[in-house]
């Protein structure tokens, strides 16, 4: 059994950790109301972009907009959303999963994969399989629409010198502060929304001519869906920090009650001793 010095020891050290841990639950507590705010203020956004373009695309031939144009399928590109910092449970692991499957069912199919890793976590994890094209850390915690304006514009490039042939983007979405799951959706080749997802309804009159209206609105919906997925990670790392946090803490209390038992324990075996040792002596001195 360990000296009533060592268990004192430990429990001093986890009740710092606790502190550490509510002070961080608190952090994140704070950070998600801004994050989350502006997620789902964007959330609109997102859908009303959405529905213009599906309904500019819906009877647009496709193949007179390069980002529009679908080839044969040779090369894959992931852009895999994660977070800078860790200590958020499983929230980056269940990306990482994700995209693994993703990478291993696409080169199943001989098809060659490239990675665009936002975030440190994703990019530490991946650039060692040697498939990271391009890695964009540091900027998670303070993202702004610059930076999903650049990657959305290099992986464009790309596609467009023929780099890849299909760019998806996987991220991990916000549905509650409990739970945060990863999704995958497609970015590139850019499809026509259907008509069930559109506003509908009638046919509209476009001044300029829908063509040149597709011109800048393309580039601008893969800006829009990069820093989409950049916003619902950035409130589910918070949420998944703030849960992780909390679990934490709730162990370190349970900790700390049961070494405070294993203490009083030791203790009192102590005191027992000590008193059996003066008992034993005042009956040697008795003899």
């Amino acid at each position: 059994m360990a000296s009533l010095k060592e268990v004192h020891t430990k429990i001093g050290g986890v009740k710092k950790t606790s502190q550490i841990t509510q002070a961080m639950n608190m952090v994140a507590a704070a950070k998600l109301r801004g994050a989350q705010q502006k997620m789902e203020d964007f959330r609109p956004y997102t859908g009303k972009f959405n529905a213009a373009m599906g309904n500019l695309s819906a009877n647009m031939d496709s193949g007179q907009f390069p980002l529009m144009e679908k080839r044969e399928v040779k090369t894959v590109e992931l852009i895999i959303v994660t977070s800078d910092r860790g200590l958020c449970g499983s929230f980056n692991t269940n990306i990482f999963k994700m995209a693994e499957r993703l990478i291993a069912s696409y080169e199943a199919e001989g098809k060659k994969v490239s990675l665009v890793c936002v975030g440190k976590k994703g990019n530490a994890y991946f650039k060692k399989t040697g498939k990271v094209r391009k890695a964009y850390t540091d900027i998670m915690g303070t993202f702004q629409m610059f930076n999903a304006r650049a990657i959305a514009q290099d992986a464009a490039t790309n596609f467009l010198e023929g780099g890849s042939d299909q760019v998806n983007v996987i991220y991990g979405q916000f549905q509650s502060v409990a739970v945060q799951r990863p999704v995958e959706q497609p970015l590139l080749p850019v499809q026509p929304v259907s008509g069930a997802e559109s506003t509908g309804g009638g046919d509209y009159i476009y001044e300029p001519s829908p063509a040149e209206i597709m011109d800048v609105l393309l580039p601008l919906y893969l800006n829009v869906m990069v820093y989409h997925a950049m916003l619902e990670v950035g409130a589910s790392e918070q949420a998944a920090r703030m849960t992780a946090m909390d679990n934490a803490t709730s162990a370190c209390k349970d900790m700390i009650r049961d070494l405070t038992l294993i203490y009083n324990k030791a203790r009192q075996s102590g005191i027992t001793a000590e008193l059996m040792d003066i008992v034993g002596g005042a009956e040697a001195l008795k003899g």
